[in-house]
């Protein structure tokens, strides 16, 4: 066959294939033109899950009369002229793609009233080449896009379309997407002439975290930690959940680059590691998430759909989210909404508390792990001396309150201002130990040991050059890593903590993940899995004897003790049972 130029309509048909997957790409694309052409109120009418109808309504800017035809035009855009605009992009859409796209496999209408002018217009395009002539049309100020029959001349296409309930599923999730990513806008959903969906707009922190609630659950809000932090040119803020919220999915992570939606494995990287010490394996954590950022340091024009991005200084980006997040999660502990007061504090204030069944100073708390360690394995059955009336919960220094009672030697009861509160002692005590295990292991700073045998591995080129110029990275670590050859790396040193490790996978590992993000916990992750070992079973185990005396000590460490929400397993350490809850279960007050 001879090489010719394709037609037009064609060419738009092999753009739609890549652009418009389904009706909720069509939905999207729709969707981020309105918020382009700055609509404050935009709504989405479905019919048979986008595959019958697709209305877009905006009352944004509006498109001028001579510029109708044009908008249904390959590579026809308001939103950028040069090169230097594609660098810095800060609208939605850019490429002048998405019209033309769906006019091709499509029944489309366009009416639109400029902001400036007294009437609007319409023009009508059946995939063919060319659109209709514009002609008048009675339209508020905005613009309507009214798709029909999606792929009507793309049969095969139409083939693959799903159940016209899993189409909208796709297109609700879409629309929540974007909600999410533009707060100040309303948006409505219908399908089938019913009302699915409606976000008044948000202009607010509490408007937003209640369209947050309405997107990802009241039981997301519920759990959701604030995050805000800048640095570098970087702004992080959001919600991220607490690692017991965590998810067996990733259903529920929402990351926003410039208020655009994207899916990165960059991005996914920083966070899983920001989580990896708090969470169960397999487990998810849940995030709504935006990054603020020079457009010029990011480019999206990377993926057809945009849905993927990149950034220039990735490892920059990659530690900043890591840092911010991991930070955040570090600071999980009761009374976390207020400031905590310190060990010393904390018996300065035990000492001058008068009153009846206060409980007395424990001397050297929230001191080393050995002394810490010395006094757990120093418990033993005895009896309970009488016993001491509760103490008054009016004094909200101590978030966790008084301990009342043991049950079953595993949780203890506790009393606050707030009502009841219920703590397994050996995850709170094991994430106690661990956090001082890991605190003391870095004031020694790391011990390496020589390897009586190296290791010599075999890798490719890349992985080699990765070795050589990240050689001394790795020897802050604890590694001696050396060179040999072309496709050659030889260890001659490891850290004391991981001698016993499998040496080579790990050295592999962090060679890869170097190669694909610029930066690796592997170690550090190595080690700390290695720590809570040593601290699980170096923890108060299940029916071992606790005097009330101890169980306070107890509480007031897990109060100064960073992560102590969660075990290192990922498990509550604790809950908190209301007087509300209390009054609802023996129906007090009715």
């Amino acid at each position: 066959m001879r090489i010719q130029l394709l037609p037009t309509q064609l060419i738009n048909q092999i753009a739609a294939g890549e652009v418009i997957e389904r009706p909720a790409s069509v939905v999207k694309e729709l969707l981020e033109n309105s918020i382009d052409a700055g609509a404050c109120a935009i709504e989405v009418d479905i019919e048979q899950g986008g595959k019958r109808r697709i209305r877009v309504r905006d009352n944004g800017v509006g498109i001028p009369r001579d510029e109708l035809q044009l908008a249904l035009s390959r590579h026809a855009t308001s939103k950028i002229a040069t090169l230097e605009d594609l660098e810095r992009v800060s609208s939605m859409g850019f490429r002048g793609e998405a019209l033309p796209s769906i006019a091709s496999v499509s029944r489309l209408q366009l009416s639109s009233r400029f902001h400036e002018a007294d009437s609007g217009w319409t023009v009508q395009s059946d995939g063919s080449d060319a659109a209709t002539a514009a002609s008048p049309a009675a339209h508020p100020p905005g613009t309507t896009i009214d798709v029909q029959d999606l792929f009507y001349n793309t049969p095969a296409r139409r083939k693959f379309l799903r159940a016209e309930t899993t189409e909208f599923r796709h297109i609700d999730q879409v629309v929540r997407r974007i909600a999410l990513g533009c707060f100040p806008v309303e948006l409505r959903l219908q399908h089938n002439q019913r009302q699915t969906l409606h976000l008044a707009a948000a202009t607010d922190r509490t408007s937003q975290e209640r369209r947050v609630a309405g997107v990802c659950g009241e039981a997301f809000m519920e759990h959701a930690l604030h995050v805000e932090h800048a640095a570098a040119g970087l702004h992080l803020s959001g919600w991220v959940a607490t690692p017991t919220f965590s998810r067996s999915q990733a259903d529920l992570q929402y990351f926003y680059v410039n208020d655009r939606m994207v899916r990165d494995k960059l991005v996914t990287h920083a966070v899983r590691q920001a989580f990896s010490d708090v969470l169960f394996h397999g487990r998810h954590p849940a995030y709504v998430l935006f990054l603020r950022i020079d457009p010029v340091l990011v480019d999206v024009n990377a993926h057809p759909a945009k849905f993927e991005v990149r950034f220039r200084d990735s490892r920059l980006v990659h530690d900043f989210l890591y840092r911010t997040l991991h930070e955040a999660l570090a600071q999980i502990r009761p009374g976390q909404e207020q400031p905590l007061p310190q060990p010393a504090q904390l018996l300065d204030r035990l000492q001058t508390t008068t009153g009846p069944g206060r409980v007395p100073p424990q001397a050297g708390m929230a001191l080393g792990v050995q002394e810490q360690m010395r006094n757990y394995a120093a418990l033993h059955p005895r009896p309970e001396p009488a016993a001491k009336p509760a103490p008054a919960a009016d004094d909200d220094g101590f978030p966790l309150g008084f301990a009342l009672a043991q049950l079953h030697g595993v949780y203890i009861l506790a009393q606050n201002a707030d009502g009841l509160v219920l703590v397994d002692m050996h995850a709170a005590h094991e994430r106690i130990t661990y956090e001082g295990l890991k605190q003391a292991h870095a004031g020694e700073g790391i011990r390496s040991q020589p390897l009586l045998v190296p290791v010599s591995l075999s890798v490719s080129a890349r992985e080699a050059d990765a070795g050589e110029a990240n050689r001394d990275w790795f020897a802050g670590l604890g590694f001696e890593l050396d060179r040999m050859g072309p496709e050659q790396l030889v260890v001659r040193q490891v850290p004391v903590l991981l001698a016993e490790t499998d040496i080579e996978t790990l050295v592999r590992d962090v060679l890869a993940d170097l190669l694909e993000h610029g930066s690796s916990q592997r170690v550090a992750e190595s080690g700390n899995e290695i720590l809570s070992t040593m601290a699980c079973h170096g923890s108060v185990r299940a029916n071992r004897r606790m005097t009330l005396d101890e169980m306070n000590a107890l509480l007031r460490e897990m109060e100064v003790t960073e992560r102590s929400g969660q075990c290192n397993h990922g498990r509550p350490t604790w809950v908190q049972i209301g007087l509300d809850e209390l009054d609802k279960l023996f129906a007090r007050g009715r």
